[in-house]
């Protein structure tokens, strides 16, 4: 679906009836990726229902410049296993990962697998992102790595001759990436990583994911809670298949949609295995809409979520953050005020989601407050408005709700839903089936 400069949504006639199927989880595509270069034991991993987006194709274009051999024919990508002696193949590479968070922190950890020198930018809004605590607990494990600015943030330099093992101490509370990061490379250490994470973890469902991938990859982690992590080293990733799950925070929008409009969807996640559960903390999305009075039935095959009179409720979203918005632009309909909380480190992501968020609904006549970890949504007669977007895949998503009620509503900049869902704008059209 070509998107021009902006696009205009338009509301619904009457409440949805539909399925939608969304694509493959960003998140676990790009920790597979990494899992499937590193591992040493098979010819090759095939990775099914891979998600391709902007953020995927970046860690695929990186890992291939690291002398990764990939071969992609989405949803199908296969990873050949690398045959020389050094566990990163290149021993020189200058990396561009535009604003992908994950492709940054996770490379950054595995470029200090090999033996040279690597350097790793993106777009300007990525140079704004921090990443020191990550270089530091490099350095904690015998990497030169630095900002190259010297401000904490990216463009980052890594000068590698192998990841030492040993104790390092690391800060999780403004992106769990960091630790994912770690622990993914971890296991290829000369000697065992004892990670201790200091203070608060954000996000801790994405390092619960990470640690059950490595798990099904052939490596477990001793654990002590979500602070203490002990990965035995030197050790090779096992991993011939892996077939990714729908994507849960893309799921959330279709959920919204139904919430905000009184229909009726159903979001189909159909995995490989179904005793396995679900690796996305986000499927719990749609216990945030129960609780505001929506009807939910999960079914082997998905979920089925029927929008009802909705009230305002009190949230702590820090396990699920990357919904925040989603459950902005349902609290714009709701009855009472809505507030969610512990999410400051969303100020970090592709832009500062908090301060965005409380711009654009009030540009739609929402009564908001912003503070410094949260928001308070207050429902008001809302209107029609031009909605920026920040080049925010989440945002662009997230407020194109508002138009399936509000007439007027205009999303500019569309095309970034790129990043993660290329087909949105599409599949919210199925809704008028």
């Amino acid at each position: 679906m070509a998107l021009s400069d902006s696009i205009t949504i338009r509301p619904l006639d009457k409440p949805p009836q539909a399925t939608i199927r969304v694509p493959g989880s960003k998140s676990i595509t790009n920790r597979a990726l990494v899992l499937a270069a590193l591992q040493n034991n098979c010819d090759e991993c095939v990775l099914s229902g891979a998600l391709r987006s902007e953020d995927t194709e970046v860690m695929v274009r990186a890992l291939q410049q690291l002398g990764f051999r990939i071969e992609a024919q989405w949803p199908t990508v296969r990873v050949i296993r690398s045959t020389g002696p050094r566990v990163v193949p290149a021993s020189f590479a200058d990396l561009f990962v535009g604003n992908s968070g994950t492709t940054m922190r996770f490379l950054t950890a595995l470029v200090a697998l090999g033996n040279g020198r690597y350097r790793l930018d993106g777009v300007e809004r990525m140079r704004e992102r921090p990443i020191e605590d990550l270089l530091g607990a490099l350095r904690q494990l015998g990497v030169t790595a630095y900002s190259e600015n010297k401000n904490g943030c990216p463009p980052v330099v890594v000068e590698a001759n192998g990841l030492e093992g040993g104790t390092v101490r690391i800060k999780g509370d403004l992106s769990s990436q960091f630790l994912s990061g770690l622990l993914l490379a971890a296991p290829l250490a000369r000697s065992d990583v004892i990670i201790a994470v200091e203070g608060p973890l954000v996000s801790t469902p994405y390092v619960t994911m990470t640690l059950e991938m490595m798990r099904r990859a052939g490596i477990p982690v001793r654990t002590r809670g979500l602070s203490h992590f002990h990965v035995a080293a030197p050790r090779s990733y096992n991993l011939v298949h892996y077939d990714v799950e729908a994507d849960a925070s893309a799921a959330s929008y279709f959920f919204g949609a139904a919430a905000i409009t009184r229909g009726k969807i159903t979001v189909g996640i159909d995995i490989e295995d179904p005793d396995l559960p679900p690796l996305q903390g986000d499927f719990r999305f749609v216990d945030v809409l129960q609780k505001m009075g929506c009807q939910v039935k999960r079914f082997a095959y998905g979920v089925c979520l029927q929008g009802e009179h909705l009230r305002g409720i009190d949230v702590d979203m820090n396990d699920i953050s990357d919904t925040v918005m989603t459950l902005a632009a349902v609290a714009c309909f709701a009855e009472g005020p809505t507030t969610i909380r512990n999410v400051a480190h969303i100020r970090h992501k592709e832009t500062d989601r908090l301060a965005a968020l409380a711009t654009e609904l009030r540009r739609v006549g929402a009564d908001v407050d912003e503070f410094a970890d949260g928001l308070t949504i207050t429902p008001r007669p809302l209107h029609g408005a031009e909605i920026e977007t920040y080049n925010d895949h989440r945002m662009a998503m997230s407020l194109a709700l508002l138009g399936l009620k509000v007439p007027g509503i205009v999303i500019k900049n569309p095309g970034c839903v790129a990043k993660t869902y290329p087909g949105f704008f599409a599949d919210l059209e199925k809704l008028r089936c």
